[in-house]
């Protein structure tokens, strides 16, 4: 049956079809004003390392969309327009992320993307809330790449953020699917970073487990102040007394790799059941100790195997070669993605145009080598993705054959999630601009 008009407006596919009408648009004009989006994130302090992965990937998504000719737009919108990615340092500091906020604001910044702490995504919310409605001729949009705390799209969501991670309670529910038929755990500690994220993981996992693993104890459940430890050796001391058969941790950054760096100078035998442990050091941090237990959980990982997302990785590769530097996230890409496609759907950035045409958008990640297509769901503004579970093996291993970061092991799938699988309901009611 043949689609009306609005319905096939909703099935953009913003990989492809932008990339279609990109590439036989004329090449963006000289002098054309870029579309500049504020990079928020600690740049600088305990999680520089993070701050400037991001920053790469970011980078790049701009650079893809750019090579292909831009953002076409009416000329009266400024005809075929670049993006142009500006940093603004929070140093990890929520305080100074708001700081980093007005100064994006006083360059006329209409789009702002940050990630890295759920605590400072709450406070941009809550504050560009209130600016767009003081001053709605120049209203900004916030695009949010990995601040999960679920709130963000729950009680506390807003027509103004959009977020293109799996929020906590997804991840979880993934990792979960796994953990249920992990027979070799019979008990688990729970461990995690002291702030709203951290909190809600642990409450949410622990009951997760009374839910589905009765039988699995729960000998550990812990807090530690986020960024401020550098010496994890105590606290994996104490899990290794517990006699924990697997932890729990939704740690990132350097507080993750310190922690399993820990662990195995201890001689913990644990399994890591994580959020994070395929990048940023972990898996060298933990070696050896770490194959056929570390587990971790994402939208995409470079041996989920196909032409598409080998090709993805190796373009990748090809623009940061350095090893340390290979720290690479689809839904990075498929955000500045599905962002360009509905200013071009918009007809312009105004950030009321612009939320409007996201709702609804898809994403086609069959493009860049995962096996589904990801939708902006209108309601809360919570991207609907799939998710993989996989598992560290030695790089070479049956199903691995690319490492993380020349560290000499990689990841292999353990379960391939689609977006109807990781669904979760929502408690989100939207205040919606006239």
């Amino acid at each position: 049956m043949p689609l009306n008009s609005s319905t096939r407006r909703q099935w953009l596919v913003a990989g492809s079809a932008l990339a279609a009408a990109l590439a036989a648009s004329s090449a963006i004009g000289q002098g054309a004003a870029p579309i500049r989006i504020g990079l928020i994130e600690g740049l600088s302090g305990p999680f520089a390392n993070a701050g400037e992965a991001v920053f790469r990937n970011l980078l790049w998504a701009c650079e893809r969309i750019n090579a292909r000719g831009g953002v076409r737009l009416p000329a009266a919108a400024g005809g075929t327009r670049p993006l142009e990615l500006v940093r603004f340092d929070s140093k990890g500091n929520t305080e100074e992320a708001l700081a980093m906020l007005k100064a994006a604001l006083d360059r006329g910044i209409g789009v702002v993307a940050q990630g890295n702490s759920s605590a400072t995504a709450a406070a941009l919310i809550e504050a560009i809330e209130k600016h767009n409605a003081r001053e709605p001729q120049r209203r900004v949009l916030f695009l949010n790449y990995s601040a999960v705390e679920p709130s963000l799209t729950n009680e506390r969501c807003s027509f103004w953020h959009f977020r293109f991670d799996a929020h906590a309670d997804m991840r979880l529910a993934a990792l979960m699917e796994v953990l249920r038929e992990d027979r070799a755990v019979s008990s688990i500690y729970l461990f995690g970073q002291d702030y709203s994220f951290g909190q809600h993981v642990l409450r949410q996992a622990r009951a997760s487990i009374a839910a589905q693993r009765p039988d699995v104890q729960i000998v550990g459940d812990e807090l530690h102040p986020l960024g401020r430890v550098r010496d994890f050796i105590p606290y994996a001391a104490k899990i290794k007394a517990s006699g924990a058969a697997a932890v729990l941790t939704p740690n990132w950054g350097n507080d993750l790799t310190l922690l399993v760096r820990a662990l195995r100078e201890v001689g913990s035998e644990a399994r890591l059941y994580t959020f994070y442990g395929n990048a940023l050091g972990a898996p060298a941090a933990i070696g050896d100790a770490g194959v056929g237990r570390v587990i971790a959980v994402a939208e995409w990982h470079p041996n989920l195997g196909g032409a598409a997302s080998d090709s993805f990785r190796a373009a990748f590769k090809q623009r940061f070669p350095l090893p340390q530097d290979d720290y690479v996230h689809l839904r990075m890409q498929a955000m500045l993605e599905m962002y360009a496609a509905a200013v071009q759907r918009a007809a312009g950035t105004e950030a009321a145009d612009v939320a409007r045409a996201l709702e609804g958008l898809h994403f086609d990640g069959t493009a860049l080598g995962v096996p589904h297509m990801a939708t902006m769901r209108a309601e809360d503004h919570q991207l609907q993705q799939g998710l993989v579970v996989s598992v560290m093996e030695r790089v070479g291993s049956p199903g691995v054959r690319f490492d993380v970061e020349g560290s000499g092991y990689g990841f292999r799938s353990l379960k391939v999630l689609p977006a109807t699988a990781t669904r979760q309901p929502h408690g989100c009611r939207m205040t919606r601009p006239d």
